[in-house]
């Protein structure tokens, strides 16, 4: 690992006077480079042999890595004022550079995933789009192979058996074209809208996404949208949302608004809503297990 540090490494004369011939003071260990390292600083001289006398004021560094390290370090005095000195002084400076051995080059930045990108270019061109389907008068061109990819009922449906396997336009009944368009972008894309593009009523088009994504069997989007519903459940919509929720087999979704009728507060306002007498229409058992569960 590359790095460098330096340190001000201070002496007290008062302790470093009366110091023998290789006696020495050390610093507090200083962090470089991945590496802790200390200096140790001879006062008086090391006992190392130097043209006939010994070393005077010998300063070395030391890693306290295990592992081997290569290390460029330069020291020098300063005076009182901070300014470099070039005869003996009370303080001085030192500075380390650690070197790898082997440094690895900077790796190239990795590019974000843009295949979502692409084909969803590709659905808003159309281009070699190979059949369209008809849903409440509107058309919506797409790609047999890309459907026939992301949902088994497709591909049973686009190249089965079935009549529509050879028909270039299908009519698809019983959806809403904007949750169909919905429904088409995540096929293509894999991306979810965010909550402000989910029209005036986020909670009625969840429900609706979570009808076709059922019906198609995609899912990782009917997974999305229950999480969401549970978000999304209050006293005007934990009832429509059970319904779904039992009728599209979700049963974490069903548990979570089970648990919100429990509350004896949020059933007594909830059965006044028109999501409780949808309820009650709908599934008139679950009406009665709702009541079975509240706590009062």
């Amino acid at each position: 690992m590359l790095g460098s540090g330096f340190l001000e490494f201070k002496l007290d004369y008062s302790e470093t006077k009366n110091l023998a011939i290789g006696q020495h003071v050390s610093s507090e260990s200083f962090s470089v480079g991945g590496h802790l390292w200390r200096i140790i600083c001879y006062p008086c001289g090391d006992r190392i042999q130097h043209k006939g006398g010994y070393v005077s004021m010998f300063i070395k560094f030391v890693s306290k890595s295990e592992k081997g390290v290569m290390a460029i370090f330069d020291a020098f005095l300063l005076n009182k004022d901070g300014t470099p000195s070039s005869i003996k002084a009370k303080r001085f400076m030192c500075g380390v550079i650690v070197v790898p051995d082997n440094p690895t080059p900077t790796p190239m930045p990795m590019p974000p995933p843009d295949i979502g990108i692409h084909f969803g270019r590709l659905l808003d061109s159309a281009v070699g789009s190979d059949v369209s389907f008809i849903v409440d008068g509107q058309q919506f061109p797409a790609h047999r192979a890309v459907l026939a990819a992301r949902s088994p009922v497709f591909e049973a449906e686009l190249f089965g058996s079935m009549a529509d396997a050879t028909m270039p336009s299908i009519t698809i009944h019983e959806i809403k074209p904007a949750a169909f368009k919905v429904m088409l972008r995540f096929m293509y894309t894999d991306s979810f809208p965010a909550d402000n593009e989910l029209g005036d009523s986020p909670t009625d088009m969840l429900q609706h996404l979570l009808d076709v994504a059922d019906r198609f069997a995609l899912d990782r989007l009917k997974l999305i949208c229950s999480l969401k519903l549970i978000e999304n459940i209050s006293v005007d919509t934990v009832g429509s949302i059970l319904v779904c929720a039992e009728t599209y087999n979700c049963p974490e979704l069903k548990n979570k608004c089970l648990d919100f009728f429990a509350v004896e507060k949020n059933f007594k306002e909830a059965v006044f809503t028109d999501g409780f007498a949808f309820l009650l229409q709908k599934c008139p058992s679950l009406a009665a297990e709702v009541r079975g569960r509240v706590v009062v």
